[in-house]
């Protein structure tokens, strides 16, 4: 099976050859600069009425390496290139898609229910930091209980290492992680293993070493909206149509052209677009009709704002636009519990942590339109009434959560190990599906650390800069102690990150690995098959004490999931253990018929009659 994604953007296979077509409507002259087995050659491009630029080539093909000469003076990448093999600053390469002979025709993904996220760096992931290392551990993905990987962003960014956010090629896997074959290969062998595959996409900015748009595309941006990096991407002024489509293409391109199951949406709060529909409407509009209409395909918001209306489903068919968000409210709540952090936004949460949880458990989001103190009182969020648990992610670790640590601490670092088994309970045994990150199930040693390898100048500024956002906390007031900060260019850094595998088997980390596998085990036999239909508002929740509650949910079959849980050192006494079928229970002392033990959690499950 042969797969492509058709565009305007790009260097395209047609009958005739390849069509390059760059829009640049900044520029006077644009010249199409060719290095292929014939040698080199300059070819100076018409400017159509539109910005456009296009030429047809029959003697170019797979392999060609490229460039594009703007106005005489600079020479910069294909923005749609499929490839960079010498990095965000070369030549970008023509890739044939329908040279892949894909093996997975039969697969149309898994039903949103079932997932079970499990977030990765490919570059951390494993000491090859390559595609090709995360498909030498599908086997033990699976038994594990995941049923989705997430890879974090993968488009071309600069240098050889990066967290992937600072992407400015969107169109190109980074060339540090193989090339797009090896990725293809990915994909279709964690489908042979029935794991979907996601992948994070940064469509809010572009990174800040190798963007060369502003030079001859500068509608691309905007200075009519603002972002944390600057002027915003243009999805709402003069020429947004052709951006709006550059970002839609970019979606489809993964889903059809990689055979993706589903994307991740990276901080869509700061996408600005006044238009109706925004582009977030648009893009789900377009994979509705394209890729999901014959399979499976979810895509995942996260979004600072709680904008729940994406999640709503339509009266129409009850699916919704975007399957679900990364709900950093559950996070956050879990995190205050579990460490007693009250500082930054964990100060939104330390008066209650236990009350925010427990709305979290029962209707999504904690904040649904409340003032946020962390916000200056400003209100945070929308409700969620009608929409089910099932499209709130939950997570007691991510990316952000550890790497935006000056250390780069994991949970298990920070807070007592029965807290945290405790939590880990309560989370992946929920209705809302969970995610892990990458070695969060064998409760990993190593840090996650924010790592970067950017130009110097740009490098000192961005080591500066990091250091300077810890100064307001007291640990760090000291010139001296933010001096102790990890450099993100430094590849020690890096390094530090690198998952390492031996800790699976030794006495510390292997029982923790069998933890997470029997709790998702059981999600998987008991849990998940009972999620699709699950209504809206169907769930009790009776407090216990402060910290302690139970919780009821009706799941989709009718059957009813209790959660008892004491999230405390203290005993609760008077509690009355459900007759229904024990699941699973986390208790710190021998249950009793009225006593809850300090950090018990317990699960028990009523079929339906």
């Amino acid at each position: 099976m042969k797969r492509a994604h058709a565009m305007p953007f790009g260097a395209q296979f047609e009958a005739a050859g390849v069509r390059f077509a760059l829009w640049a409507p900044g520029a006077r002259a644009v010249a199409l600069c060719l290095e292929g087995p014939g040698g080199k050659q300059q070819i100076d491009l018409s400017r159509r009425p539109d910005g456009w630029y296009e030429v047809h080539l029959a003697d170019a093909g797979t392999g060609t390496r490229y460039a594009y000469l703007i106005d005489g003076e600079i020479r910069v990448p294909d923005p749609a290139s499929r490839f960079q093999a010498d990095d965000v600053h070369g030549a970008s390469e023509v890739i044939d898609p329908r040279s892949f002979a894909w093996r997975d025709a039969t697969w149309t993904g898994r039903p949103w229910e079932e997932v079970v996220l499990y977030e990765l760096h490919v570059g951390t992931f494993t000491p090859s930091g390559a595609f090709v290392g995360v498909k030498d551990h599908l086997d033990y993905l699976v038994d594990l209980g995941i049923t989705a990987i997430e890879l974090m962003p993968i488009a071309d960014f600069p240098g050889k290492r990066n967290w992937g956010y600072d992407g400015v090629l969107p169109f190109a896997p980074d060339s540090s992680y193989g090339r797009p074959e090896d990725l293809k290969d990915l994909v279709q062998s964690a489908h042979a293993h029935g794991l979907m595959v996601f992948l994070d996409v940064v469509y809010n900015h572009f990174g800040p070493e190798g963007n060369y748009l502003h030079a001859y595309a500068p509608s691309f941006f905007t200075d009519r909206h603002h972002t944390p990096w600057g002027a915003a991407i243009n999805f709402d002024g003069v020429d947004s149509a052709t951006v709006r489509q550059f970002f839609i293409d970019n979606a489809l391109y993964w889903l059809e052209e990689y055979h993706l199951d589903g994307l991740r949406l990276d901080a869509v709060h700061a996408i600005c677009d006044d238009s109706q529909p925004d582009i977030l409407e648009e893009l789900a509009q377009a994979v509705a009709g394209g890729p999901g209409s014959t399979r499976h395909v979810h895509l995942v918001l996260e979004n600072d704002h709680n904008a729940a209306h994406y999640l709503k489903p339509s009266a129409a068919d009850r699916t919704a636009a975007y399957a679900a968000q990364w709900n950093d409210d559950i996070h956050h709540a879990l995190h205050v519990l579990a460490t007693g952090d009250t500082g930054g936004y964990y100060e939104d949460y330390a008066e209650q942590p236990a009350m925010h949880l427990a709305r979290c458990l029962t209707a999504g989001f904690a904040y649904q339109g409340e003032p946020s103190k962390h916000r200056h009182g400003a209100a945070r969020g929308e409700s969620t009434q009608d929409i089910p648990l099932t499209a709130f992610v939950s997570f007691l670790q991510n990316h952000d959560q550890v790497g935006n640590r000056a250390r780069g601490e994991r949970i298990t670092e920070l807070a007592p190990q029965q807290v945290v088994r405790a939590l880990t309970a309560l989370m992946l045994l929920a209705p809302s599906p969970p995610l892990l990150f990458m070695g969060q199930e064998w409760a990993a040693s190593q840090p996650f650390l924010f790592f970067c390898d950017f130009g110097p100048e740009l490098a000192k500024a961005v080591t500066e800069g990091r250091r300077r956002e810890f100064a307001r906390f007291a640990e760090f007031s000291h010139p001296e102690a933010r001096e102790r900060i990890p450099n993100p260019n430094d590849v020690a850094t890096y390094r530090l990150a690198m998952l390492d595998w031996n800790q699976c088997s030794d006495s510390v980390h292997a029982p923790w690995l069998a933890f997470h596998r029997e709790l998702l085990q059981l999600r998987q036999s008991e849990i998940a098959p009972r999620l699709r239909g699950i209504e809206p508002g169907s769930t009790r929740l009776r407090w216990l004490a402060e910290r302690a509650f139970e919780i009821q949910w009706r799941l989709g079959d009718e059957s009813l999931l209790t959660l008892l849980a004491n999230l405390s050192d203290s005993v609760v006494a008077g509690v009355a253990l459900p007759t229904a079928r024990k699941l699973y229970s986390l208790l710190s002392e021998r249950p009793t018929a009225d006593v809850l033990a300090p950090w018990a959690v317990a699960w028990f499950l009523e079929e339906p009659a």
